[in-house]
């Protein structure tokens, strides 16, 4: 028996109702949840993955975000190997090397910062004129710092342990006092020695173009567990938080910084555009391999120089596999080219 066209088309429409029905209820693919742990509060060197978020780029791959703000009262690093996150943003590739020695599990898939922007702040008046001049003068840093790209420094120019003063978030120390140097970020100055009553603009001399430091900064990183069980995972992630990056970098930012703001309410608009403007004029998320290989892009040259370099200042040994750091397989794929303007 012919049924009629008309009949045809009828149960043709119906048997598609039924089949959206069915994907419907049991075929739709839920959003993956993943946590990630920042490594401060809300700011612009993290404008990426606020951006993500904020642009649904992260929900554009299947992925339901949660963006967990840090601080100095929080170890995203202990979070991560705990398993209490999916993924935590670290400051430098310490971090990663730090997780190789002792066999945890982190592992950095991704750089988002291509140059790390920690600076050293003199005064115009103190006589030093580069790297080298900085020996013997007292410099305020961070507990952190002192144990890790410090160590390169006493190795390169002769700097020592004596020199170190802590940094307790205040620049009123080194204001009043002409011959000390202080850790900053080239993303941060001049605003906040300025606000913090400074009436000199300060030399800037950056680890990364004045001192051969060649460790990437802000890593993204995951543990072993995900990369074996939850690779495409891991992708979609570091796609979108690239994608995340080109959009606030070249794009409009404006859906990020009000989530970035949310988290640091004490930011300002004119911070914030300081620090992005300082970001793409310094090269520090996007240049050198990301030019051609899309922001986020390592490679096994820069992390053996970290890792030799850490090893003539007694970080770690010779024959430390420093290769489960990381890994490229997420990376170099050239995500997000064609948005930059």
């Amino acid at each position: 028996m012919r049924c009629s066209p008309q009949f045809r088309r009828q149960a043709t429409a119906v048997s598609l109702f039924c089949l959206g029905l069915f994907l419907g209820a049991s075929g739709a693919r839920a959003a993956d949840k993943v946590t990630i742990a920042m490594v401060w509060t809300g700011d612009p060197e993290a404008g990426g993955i606020y951006q993500a978020q904020a642009t649904g780029l992260y929900k554009k791959n299947g992925l339901d975000v949660t963006v967990m703000k840090g601080g100095p009262q929080v170890n995203g690093a202990q979070l991560l190997v705990a398993g209490a996150v999916d993924f935590h943003v670290s400051g430098n590739g310490f971090s990663d090397l730090n997780y190789a020695s002792s066999g945890a599990p982190g592992i950095a898939i991704m750089a988002t910062m291509q140059k790390d922007p920690q600076v050293l702040l003199a005064h115009p008046d103190s006589g030093i004129e580069n790297f080298a001049d900085i020996k013997g003068h007292p410099v305020l840093m961070s507990k952190a710092s002192s144990t890790t790209w410090w160590r390169l420094l006493e190795v390169k120019f002769g700097f020592t342990d004596q020199q170190i003063r802590p940094f307790t978030g205040s620049y009123a120390p080194f204001i009043v006092d002409d011959a000390a140097v202080t850790q900053d970020y080239i993303t941060d100055e001049p605003f906040y020695v300025m606000q913090a009553g400074a009436t000199f603009t300060p030399k800037i001399f950056s680890l990364a173009d004045n001192a051969g430091y060649v460790s990437y900064a802000r890593i993204l990183e995951t543990t072993t567990a995900m990369v074996e069980k939850h690779p495409d995972v891991v992708q979609r992630f570091v796609d979108a938080t690239i994608e995340g990056e080109y959009s606030y970098l070249y794009g409009d930012p404006t859906p990020g910084n009000v989530l970035i703001k949310k988290d640091d309410p004490e930011l300002t608009d004119a911070m914030i555009a300081f620090s992005i403007d300082a970001i793409k004029e310094n090269g520090i998320m996007d240049s050198g391999d990301s030019l051609k290989l899309g922001i986020g892009a390592m490679s096994d040259e820069r992390w053996k120089a970290l890792f030799d370099s850490a090893v003539a200042a007694g970080i770690y040994p010779a024959s430390m596999d420093y290769k489960k750091a990381y890994t490229l397989r997420f990376v170099n794929k050239g995500v997000g080219l064609s948005m930059r303007k």
